[in-house]
């Protein structure tokens, strides 16, 4: 069973920028997809970048251009760079790895505001 472990996550003014990593207790080299999702109050839980395992990525529009998700098979890590963050933004971002079995992290807050 894969752990996940995300960190980095804060309070970031609009237009600025974050970065949040996520650690996973094994191998992900062979996981199909990996990726994060997000969850704002009263919202449902949504996803916001994919990566496979062959390096192919998946954006929702509305992060498209700003937010770009990297794996490093090599330190079984995941990432997301998140540029020019809006309000709209904020949220519990969760790592999740799917390899037939999909496994979440236990999340963590980014706040955009002023």
């Amino acid at each position: 069973q894969v752990q996940l472990v995300e960190s980095g996550g804060g309070l970031v003014q609009p237009g600025g920028s974050l970065r949040v990593s996520c650690a996973a207790s094994e191998s992900i080299f062979s996981i199909d997809v990996m990726g994060w999702y997000r969850q704002a109050p009263g919202k449902e839980r949504e996803w916001v970048a994919l990566i496979a395992s062959g390096g192919t990525t998946n954006y929702k529009d509305s992060v498209k251009g700003r937010f770009t998700i990297a794996r490093d098979n090599a330190k079984n890590t995941l990432s997301l760079q998140m540029n020019s963050l809006k309000p709209e933004d904020t949220a519990v971002y969760y790592c999740s790895a799917y390899n037939g079995v999909r496994y979440w992290g236990q999340g963590i807050q980014v706040t955009v505001s002023s």
